[in-house]
């Protein structure tokens, strides 16, 4: 799906309905803004219930600890 925004002389965007729809976003969500090469990606900012157990797996041997930072 291609949709198109202009940026008003306030630098607001409107959402397409079309991507809003699709995405299942509602007014009030909060995004935040990634900056990629000359563009930027445009994510929703996950609740915290969202990111329980996304770190299931990580190898933690690596890691430093607290004991060898200044």
């Amino acid at each position: 799906m291609t949709a198109i925004a202009t940026l008003s002389e306030k630098f607001q965007i409107s959402i397409p309905k079309a991507v809003r729809d699709e995405q299942g976003w509602q007014a009030g969500l909060e995004f935040v803004f990634i900056p990629k090469g000359k563009g930027v990606l445009l994510m929703p900012v996950p609740e915290l219930a969202q990111l329980a157990g996304i770190a299931k797996g990580a190898k933690t041997h690596s890691v430093r600890d607290r004991k060898d930072r200044f």
